[in-house]
């Protein structure tokens, strides 16, 4: 499945000017740590399958969906005996020009994993939206790769909305819950368009219109982290990109990062990532 691998680095090769890759994969066949940029979503049909990814174990089962986002280490490893399971990897960076889009993404990081038990509301929905993929995918119709793109658009959609109401982050009235949802999607999409930028949570909370201790404590609900560690939670991801580069060096990625300097820098990648920013750019180069 891996078609060209430079250390851990997995480059897509996506076919006939496409960038969407589907296997109808049955192979008895492991897959080293690897990353890539596309999503993936996977799904077994028969038998189980496991992903290592971030050093976080998942056995799946028939049915269950795991929904990898991009740049995540994983690994995958197929049963001793014959099965069957959907691997879908899509690039997204399209989707990113969509309003509220990138959040919906953040919201899967790194990883997401949708079953029957522990998402009834929304697991047959898109295990069904996979097998529509699949028949697009094999079907080689007009405007296959925008309907795909569409239902892929639902899929994450389906896990935004459910990551944003569940568990009634807010305790409020359902129509301020509602407000505040949109509200906070919207703040978040901001937040991850201009991270590089010097935010605070003096301007960001008065562009909310809440002071900024109940913007606090209302964010935190919303996000489960506070207002800063999400700024530099995408801060991080952010330099993850630049420090791919190795033409760029660790002081200009924390600058262009919108760190102020390189021991804050340093200091919240080993938090983020547990390792230094050098140690990582070894990790995704060797």
């Amino acid at each position: 499945m891996i078609e060209s691998l430079n250390g851990v680095h997995e480059t897509v090769l996506f076919s006939n000017d496409s960038t969407i890759m589907l296997y109808d994969n049955r192979e008895i066949e492991s897959y080293p740590t690897h990353w890539h940029t596309p999503i993936e979503l996977l799904m077994p049909l028969e038998n189980t399958y496991r992903a290592v990814c971030n050093n976080k174990t998942f056995d799946l089962k028939t049915g269950d969906i795991l929904l990898i986002a991009p740049g995540t280490l994983h690994a995958l490893y197929s049963p001793s005996t014959a099965g069957r399971r959907l691997i879908f990897q899509a690039d997204i960076t399209l989707l990113n020009a969509i309003k509220e889009c990138e959040s919906a993404v953040y919201l899967t990081s790194p990883v997401t994993l949708i079953t029957p038990e522990d998402c009834p509301q929304i697991h047959e929905t898109i295990s069904t939206l996979l097998m529509e993929i699949l028949d697009e995918y094999n079907g080689n119709a007009i405007l296959s790769d925008a309907s795909i793109y569409s239902k892929l658009i639902r899929i994450l959609v389906l896990i935004g909305r459910t990551h944003a109401v569940e568990s009634d982050k807010f305790e409020s009235s359902q129509t301020k819950q509602q407000e505040y949802i949109e509200k906070f999607m919207n703040v978040c999409d901001y937040i991850n368009k201009h991270c590089t930028d010097n935010l605070t949570l003096d301007e960001i909370s008065e562009k909310a219109g809440f002071s900024k201790y109940h913007f606090s404590r209302l964010f935190k609900q919303f996000t489960s982290v506070s207002f800063y560690k999400y700024l530099n939670l995408h801060r991080i991801m952010y330099a993850e990109k630049l420090l791919i580069n190795p033409d760029i060096s660790v002081t200009e990625v924390a600058l262009l990062s919108g760190f102020n300097s390189i021991s804050s820098f340093i200091r919240m990648f080993k938090i983020c990532k547990n390792c230094t920013p050098t140690e990582f750019r070894m990790m995704y180069q060797k």
